[in-house]
């Protein structure tokens, strides 16, 4: 059953749910929307299911940054008050404001 509403909103920081990251929301899909070669790659114990919400992050760990593609079922919300460090967040986002970096332009 395809859920029709995101629990996340751009901007948010939210954290993995069992790898050692966290990003901001950039971008969402309504339904998984990569590659088929990509959800394969993913060990199949832990493979979501695709009719959820995917959200495209800016991401952090401790060693780097990227761009992350994860499931709602594997996303927290991060409450921590502390900002994500990523270079490209001044690109799409002001500064972090109450937990959330506000958009700089609206999207469709």
């Amino acid at each position: 059953m395809l859920k029709l509403r995101a629990k996340y909103h751009l901007g948010q920081i939210v954290r993995h749910k069992k790898h050692p990251f966290r990003g901001v929301v950039f971008d969402v899909d309504p339904e998984f929307s990569n590659t088929e070669e990509w959800y394969q790659a993913i060990p199949e114990d832990s493979r979501p299911v695709k009719d959820q919400p995917f959200y495209h992050l800016l991401a952090e760990n401790d060693q780097s940054f990227y761009v992350a593609y994860v499931s709602e079922q594997n996303l927290v919300a991060d409450y921590s008050g502390e900002p994500v460090d990523h270079p490209d967040i001044p690109e799409m986002f002001g500064p972090l404001t109450d937990g959330s970096y506000p958009l700089h332009f609206h999207m469709n």
